[in-house]
């Protein structure tokens, strides 16, 4: 097991720029406190920072430091997703599976958002509706992992620390790249800001609900924790205009699904083959329980072998008793595997998904809302069709899990609209 992150209460006569709080820096402080209570839970997938008062030092950096999204922002993405969930717009979301600091320069942002905007643009257009597009961006830092460790694979047989994203450490198997270094927080704090900065330009002139918003992996707390602010209509999070708990990290009684109690953001659950139908209704009471529409969104990811036996019943039993949701599908973490020393995707088994939760939703009298990609704008050979022929990595470059590229992206947005 990963050892736990230790981190203090935040001293509620700190402040960061030292001397006497401000009223501002008071309030900032008395909201870090309620949630560092509230997140004093079990907090899955932490990565084993070497100096604990390492972290506790960046903790207050951050919390010193403007938000990265402010409130009225996310009320707006929020008014947008009140739409989706009572079934008069659709919701495109996607992006890298890891984003990586070096790229968070303008010329790569601006094309990220592009291909976004010509999803929800496709969307619209095949729908009549409108579509809300939400970018895996400006904060996709952080990676959950199934091992703490792995093995290179070169036959060498060092064991090292798992890459846990940009935000912990760097995916070379080198001792000092794998070794978490909770500076790095700091880093991709700068980095989503300059993002940001180059997806508020691309919104000059648009509609507020056609406007790329941003989201990410509620994951590292230290992260997370410190940019929770209050604002007008209460307790909300400045790192990301959207952020879901994932599948490794819904435990209802864990400190992830706290942070998302704490916060009146949208938010979503990943929810995949492990999860219950009791479950799913308890995790929808638990994050919604006024019923707000478009704050809680569950993103299923069964598997096509899979999806078919599983999701019928959840869905059953949060239209049943649980609390109002938006259903969206992603079609691409539960049907990996490996080939040719890759990790990859196979484009059938990824329609069939999607085909069986438009069909389970409708049949159930629920709204399917759009889908949750993994993809890029580059040219690039990461998933692949059926295998009528030995696949071709001839241009690889996730670090992490593989992407859909641009034609494959439309190609699953197009097969989507045709089921509706």
């Amino acid at each position: 097991m990963t050892p736990p992150v230790r981190t203090t209460p935040y001293d509620p006569h700190h402040s960061p720029a030292g001397g006497v709080p401000t009223r501002a820096e008071e309030t900032t402080m008395h909201a870090t406190t309620t949630l560092a209570a509230l997140t004093g839970r079990t907090a899955a997938q932490q990565p084993y920072w070497p100096d604990p008062d390492a972290v506790d030092t960046v903790e207050r950096e951050l919390a010193g430091l403007p938000v990265l999204t402010p409130e009225d922002e996310v009320v707006d993405l929020m008014n947008g997703m009140a739409l989706v969930a009572r079934g008069a717009a659709l919701l495109v979301q996607g992006g890298d599976c890891a984003e990586r600091f070096h790229e968070a320069v303008p010329d790569l942002v601006r094309r990220k958002v592009d291909n976004l905007q010509g999803l929800a643009a496709i969307m619209r257009a095949g729908s009549g509706l409108p579509a809300v597009a939400l970018g895996r961006i400006a904060g996709q830092y952080g990676k959950p992992r199934s091992s703490p460790f792995e093995t290179e694979e070169s036959g060498a047989g060092r064991k090292m620390p798992s890459y846990c994203g940009d935000a912990v450490n760097e995916p070379e198997f080198e001792p000092a790249a794998r070794t978490p270094e909770p500076r790095r927080l700091l880093t991709a704090y700068t980095c989503s800001q300059i993002v940001l900065d180059e997806i508020r330009r691309s919104w000059s002139g648009r509609p507020v609900l056609e406007r790329v918003y941003t989201s990410h992996e509620l994951l590292l707390l230290p992260y997370e924790r410190p940019l929770v602010r209050e604002g007008a209509h209460g307790t909300y999070s400045g790192s990301a205009h959207f952020g879901w708990i994932g599948e490794r990290t819904r435990r209802e009684d864990g400190a992830h699904v706290a942070l998302a109690q704490a916060v009146h953001n949208p938010v979503g659950v990943k929810l995949g083959p492990t999860v219950s139908p009791e479950d799913a209704v308890a995790l929808s009471r638990s994050l919604n329980p006024e019923g707000v529409p478009g704050r809680l969104t569950f993103i299923v990811r069964f598997g096509a072998k899979e999806v078919d036996e599983l999701l019928p019943p959840v869905v059953r039993a949060v239209a049943r008793h649980g609390a109002p949701v938006v259903w969206l599908c992603d079609p691409m973490h539960g049907n990996g595997l490996k080939l040719a020393g890759h990790k990859t995707r196979l484009i059938e088994p990824m329609r069939a998904e999607t085909a069986a939760f438009v069909r389970t939703l409708r049949e159930h009298g629920q709204w399917p809302a759009g889908l949750h990609l993994e993809l890029t704008p580059d040219p690039v050979t990461e998933c692949v069709s059926e295998l009528d022929r030995p696949p071709r990595f001839t241009d690889y470059r996730s670090t992490c899990d593989p992407r859909l590229n641009p034609e494959q992206s439309a190609d699953m947005v197009t097969h989507f609209l045709s089921l509706l």
